[in-house]
């Protein structure tokens, strides 16, 4: 097999929330740090709204950061393969400083890419992403209890807020790999 028909198989999962969101990737091998970014947006429902970085075992890397208070290294380029040599086979990837999304990456196994394949593929998972700016942890079990009790004060207001409507069980992988394509993954 040759490097470029090789796909890594990803599991994501978003830390300290319950139960438990997750999906899962294939990336090929040859994938950069940037389009993984933007694969793990669209499989998680993400907007690409706030910063992100990767922690890949002890460095870190993502967009540069214009006022020198994160020392990251410059993710442009880097392929995800050259970061995992080695025995790495697990890395975190951060979204949104604010709300503090931290996801677990595992690297699962690397299989032989099939001939319909092009790019970056969802093809499991589990829950909807929580939406963005909701407030990290703690505002999105806030907004979950809001949109769930039509005698919290908030209901409305939240639901209108989110766009009339949330599943916090709904996960539609036809609608992940829909944004992944959008979004070059």
């Amino acid at each position: 097999m040759s490097l470029s028909t090789n796909y890594y198989s990803l599991r994501l999962e978003l830390t300290r929330i319950e139960p438990l969101i997750w999906r899962r990737l294939l990336v090929p091998v040859t994938i950069t740090l940037p389009k993984l970014h933007r694969a793990i947006q669209g499989a998680m429902g993400w907007t690409n709204s706030h910063l992100h970085l990767f922690h890949i075992g002890d460095e870190l890397y993502g967009e540069p950061d214009p006022y020198g208070e994160m020392l990251l290294i410059d993710q442009k380029g880097i392929k995800l393969s050259s970061v995992l040599a080695g025995s790495v086979r697990e890395f975190v990837y951060e979204y949104d400083f604010g709300d503090g999304w931290i996801h677990r990456v595992v690297v699962e196994n690397l299989q032989e890419a099939h001939p319909a394949w092009s790019g970056s593929l969802c093809v499991a998972g589990q829950r909807a992403c929580p939406p963005e700016d909701v407030g990290g942890i703690y505002g999105y079990g806030e907004f979950v209890d809001a949109i769930a009790d039509s005698k919290r004060e908030q209901h409305v207001d939240m639901l209108r807020w989110v766009g009339g409507a949330f599943d916090p069980e709904g996960f539609d992988i036809n609608s992940a790999n829909l944004r992944i394509r959008r979004l070059k993954g």
